[in-house]
């Protein structure tokens, strides 16, 4: 098992999709002898609950993870016990805050506004060819940013300029995952003569320190010059401050450059796979702003015959906390996505003490078990025969409310104690900037441009997302 593994390393997730179809749902790798390499890989959703919710306590972040992980530090992905709950607690406190979705949308339309759409309408203009992933991950870092740090690198502007902080992101990601499917003896050799995947990892880790202590020191600098509260500040105009809660608790860098890292690397990927899905099934996006248009039509009250402007679509979009449960099959069609195309592809845990699992597998310490949400959305013994085909109507029931999906079926957002603090935030960012995008323009990808899922631990299209666009008259 572990030679095809490695065989198949550059299209992993497929391979795993097509092993565990053929294996109920679990399957277990292990390596030759001297590399102590066992690795289980299960969908079992009855798994999935027993380890990340049932029985949590014995499958903690592990030593190994952290080790394969070290560029985030000693934050909210890698800690566990009493370190991860005050990590968490922060993060809820900002994203649970009143106004936090308000000031979200609010930051979401200025990005929209000042970067998305003057570079739109050049390449609608132009009739020019470009790549949506990067403009996504641009706009969703640029957000992310602002939100996190109250700072706006700018990486979505007309010249697109080139930023290293984006490209050490992208390296990093990879190199989690071939960490992840070598034994640890290879990639610590490869760290220790610094080539392969190993030099790449210590390049990015060195940008990424230097970019987020820069940060750092500048704004801890102000808020001695200002003698401003740590509070976190919501609502005042600037976005959420998420990183003054952090300023006097950083250990390392990298640790609050994961956090928004992270942040603008799902929400990128999730809106670029669903807009090609958006692209690959037309009458999905006919049925979107169809939604949208009724809404408009009674919330504005306008009449039916009307055309419909972008600054209605806008207003819309601006109060979208007030509406965010009456768009049913926007919500359907974004957790349908995400269920083909989980921007997190894979998770790992460690058990510290032997167990049992529901499935009739056992495991110990030595064992590393693998969730793979990438090939859970693609098994039909839990979606059906047509669970490759992009269906929010599968998300909708009769009654015309959200149909309930278990999160351990469903594992876009983890599920148990460490379901995603970000999750709202996700969605909201992924809703507004459709809305906006879609009542505008018209979406045409380039013709025989190759769509592959790239092995990272952010599921990235490996040669990106090719299109053309053209502006609504």
């Amino acid at each position: 098992m572990l030679p095809a593994l490695l065989k198949n390393h550059h299209r992993i997730h497929d391979c795993a999709v097509e092993v565990l179809e053929k294996t109920q749902l679990t399957f277990l790798v292990t390596g030759p002898w001297f590399t102590n390499m066992k690795l289980l890989v299960t969908v079992d959703p009855a798994n999935v609950h027993h380890i990340l919710s049932k029985n949590v306590g014995n499958y903690p972040r592990g030593s190994k993870f952290k080790e394969i992980c070290e560029v985030l530090g000693d934050g909210i992905f890698t800690t566990n016990s009493e370190m991860w709950q005050y990590h968490r607690r922060m993060a809820q406190s900002v994203f649970g805050h009143p106004e936090f979705h308000q000031a979200l949308v609010e930051k979401v339309w200025e990005k929209v506004e000042s970067g998305l759409i003057p570079f739109l309408d050049r390449a609608s203009e132009q009739r020019l060819e470009i790549d949506l992933q990067d403009l996504f991950g641009r706009f969703s870092f640029d957000t992310i940013s602002t939100v996190v740090m109250n700072y706006d690198p700018g990486s979505l502007s007309i010249d697109l300029p080139n930023l290293p902080f984006l490209k050490a992101l992208h390296d990093f990601e990879e190199v989690i995952v071939y960490r992840h499917v070598v034994p640890t003896c290879v990639w610590k050799f490869q760290r220790w003569l610094g080539i392969g995947q190993e030099k790449k990892h210590r390049e990015a880790w060195k940008i990424i320190d230097d970019f987020v202590y820069g940060y750092i020191s500048k704004r801890q600098a102000e808020i001695r010059k200002n003698s401003q509260s740590k509070a976190c500040k919501v609502g005042n105009g600037l976005g959420v401050e998420l990183m003054t809660i952090y300023m006097d608790e950083v250990r390392k860098s990298a640790e609050i450059g994961s956090m928004f890292g992270a942040g603008r690397g799902t929400v990128g990927v999730a809106l670029v796979w669903f807009f090609y899905l958006l692209t690959k099934n037309p009458h999905v996006l006919s049925k979107i702003k169809e939604e949208l248009d009724t809404m408009i039509v009674q919330v504005q009250h306008c009449r039916t015959d009307d055309d419909i402007t972008w600054n209605q679509y806008k207003i819309l979009s601006r109060n979208f906390q007030d509406l965010k449960d009456k768009l049913i099959y926007l919500h359907a069609a974004v957790c349908e996505s995400l269920r083909l195309y989980p921007p997190v592809p894979f998770n790992t845990k460690v058990p510290m003490g032997p167990d049992t699992l529901p499935s009739g597998h056992k495991v110990d310490s030595s064992m590393q078990i693998i969730f793979s949400m990438y090939a859970m959305g693609r098994m039909k013994s839990l979606w059906g025969e047509d669970c490759y085909e992009f269906k929010p109507e599968r998300w909708i029931l009769e009654t015309g409310k959200i149909r309930y999906v278990p999160s351990h079926q469903f594992l876009a957002f983890s599920t148990g104690p460490r379901t995603c603090v970000g999750k709202n935030m996700a969605l909201t960012m992924m809703k507004a900037a459709t809305i906006a995008i879609i009542s505008r323009y018209h979406i045409e990808p380039v013709q025989a441009h190759p769509i592959v899922p790239n092995a990272s631990m952010i599921l990235h299209m490996k040669k990106g997302f090719k299109i053309k666009v053209a502006a609504y008259e």
